[in-house]
């Protein structure tokens, strides 16, 4: 499954599942177009970065080259609350970070898909909270349950020549559910929830995201791949 002499470009980079994706396209020869708030670390020199803050409304991914072979929306949020206490203005930071973002991230790179012709693809991330009511996860059930409902109008809009998917994943081990993770007590207890009884490390995620936006994926648009050790359909 190689990536050489493909270009693909990645927003939110620099960490957790972002990063891993990266590392592992840049360990197979794709040239790599990083966006994110702070540079990226243990990729090739030959890797192209530029600062970018999706919550910033005039932002625009600088450097593309002429021809996207694939493009990874990483950014994303963990704001659990019980609903009363959520204001407006913490979901709307929700909805900027999660879809606004996203929105306007490939309305920007579209035309560089297109130009790469049939097998480019896009690829970005919802969570197992939309499909499966949990406490405390409304602003975020909401917001990633807009990006599957974009996914699907993209497929059927961009077919046949862009694909896009996403992958709903679990909590997983990365910076941002650090708060969530940061006991034995909470690990275990996160652990015991899932019928792997593991908690999903960003290689988990990133291994599926390289089978999406590989050739081998190619009859596959308009997917949520759900990615959570069976959290969000088994009891045990």
């Amino acid at each position: 499954m190689s990536f050489q002499g493909k270009n693909f470009a990645i927003v939110g980079a620099s960490s957790g599942i972002g990063a891993e994706i990266a590392r592992l396209l840049d360990e197979q020869g794709a040239r790599l177009f990083t966006y994110s708030r702070r540079p990226p670390t243990q990729l090739s020199a030959a890797a192209h970065w530029e600062r970018v803050d999706v919550t910033e409304e005039n932002f625009q991914l600088e450097g593309l080259p002429e021809v996207l072979h694939g493009l990874i929306y990483c950014p994303g949020s963990i704001n659990l609350k019980p609903f009363s206490r959520i204001s407006a203005a913490d979901f709307r930071k929700e909805l900027e970070i999660n879809v606004v973002g996203a929105f306007r991230v490939l309305q920007q790179v579209f035309p560089y898909l297109k130009a790469a012709g049939p097998g480019s693809s896009a690829l970005l991330f919802s969570t197992v909270a939309v499909q499966t009511g949990m406490p405390f996860h409304s602003g975020i059930a909401a917001a990633k349950g807009a990006i599957e409902g974009l996914v699907r109008a993209l497929a059927a809009e961009w077919a046949p020549t862009v694909r896009i998917n996403a992958i709903a994943p679990t909590l997983t081990e990365t910076p941002l559910a650090a708060a969530l993770l940061n006991s034995d007590e909470k690990r275990q207890s996160a652990a015991q929830r899932h019928p792997l009884r593991r908690i999903a490390t960003p290689a988990d995620i990133a291994q599926t995201a390289r089978f999406l936006l590989s050739e081998a994926a190619q009859f596959i648009t308009g997917q949520v791949w759900s990615v959570d050790g069976g959290f969000g359909r088994l009891k045990t």
